[in-house]
């Protein structure tokens, strides 16, 4: 592989890689929900379709509403009980990845988020992140760009929404480097030819990415 002209661009997963992620805890907001205790179709491996048309745009809050009425008979529950079980996963941002992100930037690393997440979760985290941070803009604040697949259109695993990052970003794959904590997004990156760093428990971002960021820089320098 012939050496890097530049630092290697970071493409960021959201989920578990910036934000704290606890799926379990929409699963157990869901079933307090339910008249017959049952939960949704949700998990970090998989996904019923309601929630693929959410996150890709498909529908809109008010028709995902009326789904997951639909879908999982939580018709007695109010907009205002949904939206909290739905953000009952989205934990906090610790800010010490925030200023690793802006460190990478400020020596030069060009900087992207890539994430699947819908209208609910884009609105609940900025806000938050307003308040805590200051961020005008969200997460938006600390990165060149972001992709969400609510805007996209796409979502991962497919190929699709990679290469459409890439374009964007005018990003070859092999200068690339993927941090993600889903396998099934980072088996997608690498049949594209992108770096990987795979985010497993119990790595943290600011941990593990010093590291893997030596590691690229020696492969790339043979």
């Amino acid at each position: 592989m012939p050496a890097l002209h530049r630092l290697p661009n970071l493409l960021f997963d959201f989920g578990g890689v910036i934000i704290n992620i606890d799926y379990q805890r929409t699963l157990e907001a869901m079933r307090a929900l339910s008249p017959a205790g049952s939960t949704i179709e949700f998990t970090q491996q998989a996904q019923a379709q309601l929630f693929d048309d959410m996150e890709t745009g498909r529908l809109s809050p008010e028709d995902f509403r009326s789904g997951l009425r639909r879908h999982y008979n939580l018709h007695h529950a109010t907009d205002e009980q949904l939206d909290a079980a739905w953000n009952a996963m989205l934990l906090d941002v610790p800010l010490e990845r925030l200023e690793l992100i802006r460190e990478l930037r400020a020596q030069g690393h060009q900087t992207a988020l890539l994430s699947n997440t819908n209208a609910i979760h884009i609105n609940t985290i900025n806000a938050q992140l307003k308040s805590q941070y200051g961020f005008a803009h969200g997460i938006a604040d600390v990165l060149d760009r972001v992709f969400y697949s609510q805007e996209v259109g796409l979502r991962k695993p497919g190929e699709e929404i990679f290469r459409h990052a890439l374009r964007e970003m005018n990003w070859r794959p092999e200068e690339t480097l993927f941090i993600e904590d889903s396998f099934q997004h980072i088996e997608t990156a690498r049949r594209l030819g992108l770096h990987t760093l795979f985010l497993a428990p119990p790595l943290s971002l600011t941990a593990a990415l010093p590291d893997a960021l030596r590691a690229f820089s020696e492969l790339s320098a043979h």
